[in-house]
């Protein structure tokens, strides 16, 4: 299955909320990484009309020495119709700067019960000075 996440990092509607850190600014990427290594695509967003299914719900930690990794730790919490309350657990490490970051299925509740899977994650569209990416993500379940 394939969808698309909006992430803000600012203002009143923000998605994503730094539990550490210095109060009021925003984290940027370390200055090791290099410039090229995230895009920004022609401006486009998913389908407006597409109905939401669910959120994503949980953590990503900024981990090893150099800043560049993150630890994901988060559930997709399904609120359509056929699947309400159903979840899928994403988890793993995920390189912040890579083109396509990886993170693996560990399990899930419902009619996903026992799932084994892997989830993509792509930055699909991103603007720095507004704080606003949307990340599209594809997830591959066996159930």
């Amino acid at each position: 299955m394939s969808m698309y996440l909006q992430d803000i990092s600012a203002g009143p509607n923000a998605t994503v909320i730094p539990v550490t850190g210095i109060a009021g600014k925003l984290w940027t990427s370390p200055s090791s990484a290099p410039s090229s290594s995230r895009t920004t695509p022609s401006p486009k967003t998913p389908d407006s009309n597409s109905a939401p299914i669910g959120r994503l719900q949980g953590i990503y930690v900024t981990s090893g020495l150099n800043g560049l990794n993150s630890h994901v730790s988060v559930s997709i919490v399904f609120t359509n119709k056929v699947y309400n309350g159903i979840t899928l657990e994403l988890q793993g490490n995920s390189k912040q700067f890579e083109g396509v970051r990886e993170a693996s299925v560990v399990f899930g509740t419902g009619k996903f019960r026992f799932a084994r899977g892997y989830a993509t994650f792509e930055t699909y569209f991103l603007d720095l000075p507004n704080a606003y990416s949307v990340i599209r993500c594809n997830v591959t379940v066996l159930h």
